[in-house]
């Protein structure tokens, strides 16, 4: 149904969570690092969540903090967000500055059909494996969903 007051959407599942779950972290195991990583829905709500034997406890919120800030940007992957404020440092600080808020790499968009559906966010390593470790997460979802014709 189509109506102008009104949005059909698309809805990530836990079982689409640990799907991507389980690619970051076969990703991780690649990279050889110890590695939190936690995926969340459109809302930036966690679904699904793994901390690494050896992964520092306190890199978990910040994992998480990742993935809400790429739902709560309608997408933006955090190195993008930071490339986008970086150049005004009054922006930069008050959006960076925001509790919750993580404006470096390792949150990436998980999308379907071009809609965002959640987001994984990685912290352990430096910035980049951080993305790589989450974008592995994402490319899981997406690759299963186009393997079977869902994409």
């Amino acid at each position: 149904m189509t109506h102008p007051l009104v949005v059909t959407t698309t809805r990530l599942t836990y079982a689409g969570a640990r799907l991507a779950l389980d690619g970051a972290l076969a990703e991780a195991a690649r990279v050889g690092g110890a590695f939190n990583v936690a995926v969340t829905d459109r809302g930036g709500v966690l679904l699904a969540f793994a901390r690494m034997d050896g992964a520092f406890a306190e890199s978990g919120a910040i994992a998480r903090d990742k993935a809400r800030t790429v739902t709560g940007f309608e997408g933006l992957a955090t190195d993008e967000l930071y490339a986008a404020i970086s150049g005004e440092p009054d922006v930069r600080d008050g959006i960076g500055g925001r509790p919750g808020v993580a404006a470096f790499g390792g949150g990436v968009p998980i999308r379907v059909g071009g809609e965002v559906v959640g987001a994984v966010g990685a912290s352990g390593g430096s910035a980049a494996q951080d993305k790589q470790v989450a974008q592995a997460g994402a490319d899981a979802l997406t690759a299963a969903l186009s393997e079977g014709g869902a994409a």
